[in-house]
Order: C-alpha cells, then structure tokens, then sequence
C-alpha cells in the first residue's frame, strides 16, 4: 500500500506518536503496530485455550467419565478436536513471523495472522460449546442443561463476532480495502 493511500481513520488515535507533528504513522510504523496488536490479543487467549485443552485431555483419566454416554463421548471427542484446532491456529501467526522474520512480508503476515485468528477464534467457541454440552447433559442428564452448549455458542457468536461485525459495516467501504491479500495458499 502505497505512503499516499493510508487512511488517517485507521489510525487508532491513541497509538499516534506525540513527537511525532503531523500526528499520522508512517506505514511501516502503522503494521509494526497492527502486528504487535494482533500478538498482544493473541496472548490474552491462549492461555484460554490452553487451560480447556488441557483440562479436555485429561478428563477421560478421571473418574466418572465412564458414566458419560456414546453421544456425549462424540461431543467430546469433538470438543477435543475444536481446542487442539483453536490452539494450534492460534500459535501459528507466531510461528509464521518465525519463518518470515525479515522477509518484507509484514502486511501480508499482519492480513494472513488475522484471518487465522479469526478461524482459531471460532474454534475455541465451537470448543467452548461442546465441552458446555457435555457438562450439562452429563451433570443434569435428561433436563434442559445439554442446551447450555449451544447457548455458549450463540453468545460467542454474537459478542465475537456479530457486534463487531456490526460496528464494521458503518466505516466506509473505501477505508476497509487492503491491496494485499492474506496468503492462506
């Protein structure tokens, strides 16, 4: 993206340099910051994940997980494979500055990192409702608790993802093209 297309209202005023006189961030300094922003977001939910996919894997080594029936296994075992998936797309953008360090890809890591940022997101909420299922269904069985599940997915749905979402339609449409693209394949 070329210095002329940088849009002042991207800029979090907040990040502006007070040094700095006419108040905007060269583009180097605006992905340095977009960069350090999505590492920084990444480190509050990591430990998230990491917490629920250790707590998965050794659930079935505890006692009274026998008494958890075929479907609630399957949903298990689903909510296992939603936060390895969810933990392992979350670490990647890490790796992929790992591999990329001083390529003079940094846009493109920026785009990339974020839509599987994204993706791992989604997952842990997908993770986050089946392993909500099978508490309910197994600690209440033949009640209204197995709804719980869905009902977690349905509130990560909307304040992840519908809200912000929301918000991003009232930009206009000129401020939100990027001419990089991510690099998925």
């Amino acid at each position: 993206m070329a210095e002329h297309d940088h849009h002042p209202e991207d800029a979090d005023p907040e990040d502006a340099d007070p040094e700095d006189d006419d108040g905007e961030e060269s583009e180097k300094e605006r992905l340095n910051r977009e960069f350090d922003q999505l590492l920084t977001e990444l480190r509050v939910a990591l430990p998230g994940v990491q917490v629920l996919l250790a707590f998965l894997l050794t659930a079935p080594f505890a006692d009274g997980f026998d008494r958890i029936d075929d479907d609630g296994r399957r949903v298990f075992l689903v909510a296992v494979v939603f936060a390895a998936s969810a933990s392992i797309l979350l670490i990647s953008p890490t790796v992929h500055h790992r591999l990329r360090f001083r390529q003079g890809a940094k846009e493109q890591m920026v785009l990339t990192g974020n839509v599987i940022a994204l993706a791992g997101l989604g997952a842990l909420g997908l993770a986050i409702a089946c392993a909500t299922y099978v508490l309910g269904d197994s600690a209440f069985p033949d009640t209204q608790a197995r709804l719980l599940g869905p009902g977690a997915l349905l509130l990560a749905l909307v304040v992840w993802f519908i809200v912000p979402l929301g918000f991003r339609r009232t930009r206009p449409a000129s401020s939100r093209k990027a001419e990089v693209k991510p690099d998925l394949f």
